[in-house]
């Protein structure tokens, strides 16, 4: 079966689309799509939302629990960690850790249940480019990523003090975290051509990875070899960063981590426009 294509609004001239004017005529878009850009974005926000208990409520009571067993384990109440007790250590790491796994969830469970039920063909016929596709489901994924933030961060108000450092640091290092693994997973869904390949990629990818990075832990007690290590981890750069949004402790240089995760998700943006015109795996 030959790749099927997403529109390419370079090839046409015109887009056909019932109009004021009268059932069948010609709807001239301008270089971008908004009212199927918006559409597809709402449908793809709308359909987490109708699940609001498995796609944010349950997060959030998994990394309450997190945050319990880690806290009582570890002492939260009298352990320091660079000059902060644990657990407002631990928070910030837990809240993005649930955000990027929920962003990366959102997108490539997305992509791989349309092609599964075959209904992937009903985003690709209408009248939207590669372009547009990958801006509403990467934006659908920041949006749940945010949503869960929010959600996990008024859940832990009860058992920790939260202060915000620097309100900007803290929304741009969790739209850089949601919109990079927002990518992964509409890299994964592509990939993916069952469920297995898919939890293969959360199992042995995006887990260990969101592990490793400084959740639980300061990078700075690793022996110098796995330091070093850590910092080719783009975990550690979001982790890191929103702990500095919210506490103004860290381990790294956020600047750095800024720049480092602004580039990866440029990179990640580019391979999945190219994967998404020539139509990889798109169809059923």
């Amino acid at each position: 079966m030959s790749n099927t294509s997403l529109v390419d609004k370079s090839q046409l001239s015109a887009r056909l689309s019932p109009s004021p004017a009268g059932a069948g005529s010609l709807r001239r878009y301008g270089p971008v799509n908004w009212l199927g850009l918006w559409t597809l974005y709402l449908k793809e926000v709308q359909r987490f939302i109708k699940v609001i208990t498995q796609t944010v409520i349950a997060p959030m009571v998994t990394t309450l629990l997190f945050f319990a067993v880690f806290a009582l384990a570890l002492g939260g109440a009298v352990r320091q960690v660079g000059g902060l007790p644990f657990i407002e250590f631990l928070g910030p790491g837990l809240i993005m850790m649930a955000t990027t796994q929920n962003a990366f969830a959102n997108t490539s469970s997305s992509i791989m249940i349309s092609k599964i039920q075959g209904n992937i063909i009903d985003v690709l016929m209408p009248p939207i480019s590669p372009g547009e596709f990958l801006f509403a489901y990467a934006m659908a994924g920041v949006t749940r990523g945010f949503i869960v933030a929010v959600a996990v961060g008024l859940a832990m108000l009860p058992f920790a003090e939260i202060h915000v450092h620097s309100w900007a640091a803290a929304i741009y290092f969790v739209f850089c975290g949601s919109l990079i693994l927002g990518l992964i997973g509409i890299l994964a869904g592509l990939w993916s051509v069952k469920f297995d390949h898919l939890a293969a990629v959360t199992n042995f990818v995006v887990t260990p990875l969101a592990f490793l990075s400084g959740t639980f832990y300061s990078v700075e007690r690793l022996p110098p070899f796995w330091y070093g290590v850590a910092h080719f981890d783009p975990f550690f750069y979001m982790i890191d960063g929103f702990r500095f949004g919210m506490t103004g402790h860290t381990d790294g240089d956020p600047l750095l981590g800024a720049a480092v995760l602004g580039a990866v998700a440029l990179a990640l943006w580019a391979l999945c426009y190219a994967l998404l015109r020539r139509g990889y795996r798109l169809q059923p």
